[in-house]
């Protein structure tokens, strides 16, 4: 059934409709769209900002992160005030008042292999705007067994990255999907986190800025979409480039011989579950622990393997030893007390300590369980998060 513009509206979006290729039938188009927006953080800012000025009529926000000040650097849609806040409700607030006109539906939960497939169905087009991993190959799963599109991006320091997965063809077949490039997820702690490596805060906001474009033209059927292409833009250079994506035959849900028909558990298939990894465990302190022992007569050691830049920002009183160093300052570290090495959450850190048992012998050595941001929250909450 379509629904009729009021004045209001075709006053509101009077600029599209002069578009001759656009016209009302594009906003008509927009009007009637369902669109669920995974995440409302650095790419969910500008995405939803954008889709709600331009009259997208249904929009759903799935988020359960609150807002935190790290976030204020590139997450455009939240201010100070709403530190501490709900993201997605503050999220609907902020793009309402952009457009009364649409509706905005919250869904303030974690995305699981348990609800994803129930609550995309629900929607016409996905916009994945998260940060990891596992919910990455979830959504990409769930929008290829529900047979909806998937429209992606990624960013991680000054480079980021744009596609739309699984799009509906004019001859009814499907384009390629995330799995078939990236059948599956690189090693726990190989590729670091936007939290781990950083991002520079305008590169979400041009990222986002083109995930809103591809779902405004997936839905309107203006221009041509990144179906089977992917967009690489690096903000250091302004360099940019262009993919082809084509179907991978060893694609577990699409190939030759499918061997997935169902949702699975996305943090065991990351690795970051509770089933074993190639990576061995390693001693590890808790922040409490080591702030007793850092009073008694004998302190253990601290080295902290994080950059510079890291420890300006906040320290605990370590030695600094960036982890790059390490090697060729092995002398330096004690052999015959105990030594604490740790980083921001304990990935790197643990990966020092591994080399340093099997390439030069020590048996002294502790990662403090969670970094410095586990420090923060159990022993000193006055220094900086970041």
């Amino acid at each position: 059934m379509s629904h009729p513009f009021s004045k209001a509206e075709l006053e509101r979006y009077s600029r599209h409709l002069i578009i001759p290729e656009f016209n009302i039938e594009g906003q008509r188009k927009l009007k009637e769209a369902k669109v669920l927006v995974v995440g409302s953080g650095g790419l969910g800012s500008p995405l939803l900002l954008y889709l709600a000025a331009a009259g997208v009529g249904h929009i759903g926000i799935v988020d359960f992160d609150v807002i935190e000040d790290h976030n204020l650097q590139r997450q455009v849609l939240f201010g100070v005030d709403q530190v501490g806040q709900s993201k997605a409700a503050s999220a609907k607030e902020r793009i309402l008042a952009l457009n009364p006109h649409i509706e905005v539906t919250v869904h303030e939960m974690r995305l699981t292999s348990d609800n994803a497939l129930g609550l995309i169905e629900q929607y016409d087009v996905v916009a994945d705007g998260t940060d990891n991993f596992p919910t990455r190959y979830l959504v990409n799963d769930a929008c290829v067994l529900a047979g909806k599109t998937n429209v992606y991006a990624s960013i991680y320091r000054f480079e980021g990255q744009c596609s739309v997965f699984n799009h509906l063809r004019p001859d009814g077949t499907r384009g390629p999907n995330y799995r078939d490039l990236f059948p599956s997820p690189p090693p726990p702690g190989l590729v670091p986190s936007c939290s781990e490596g950083g991002v520079i805060g305008v590169l979400p906001g041009i990222l986002g800025s083109l995930q809103a474009l591809e779902v405004i033209k997936v839905i309107s059927g203006v221009g041509d979409v990144l179906d089977g292409r992917l967009f690489l833009f690096d903000a250091a250079t302004f360099g940019t480039r262009t993919l082809k994506v084509r179907s991978n035959a060893s694609n577990p849900l699409t190939g030759e011989n499918p061997t997935q028909t169902e949702l699975i558990d996305y943090e065991m298939f990351c690795g970051l579950g509770d089933a074993p990894v190639k990576e061995r465990a390693v001693d590890e302190i808790g922040p409490t622990d080591l702030a007793d022992q850092l009073q008694g007569d004998t302190p253990p050691v601290v080295i902290d393997v994080r950059e510079p830049y890291e420890f300006a920002i906040a320290e605990m009183g370590g030695i600094l030893m960036p982890q790059d160093t390490v090697p060729e300052r092995v002398a330096d570290i004690p052999r015959d007390r105990p030594v604490v090495v740790h980083c921001r959450s304990g990935v790197r850190s643990a990966r020092i300590i591994r080399m340093l048992e099997d390439e030069h012998g020590y048996d002294n050595l502790l990662n403090l369980k969670g970094g410095i941001l586990a420090w923060q929250e159990q022993v000193n909450p006055a220094l900086a998060r970041y």
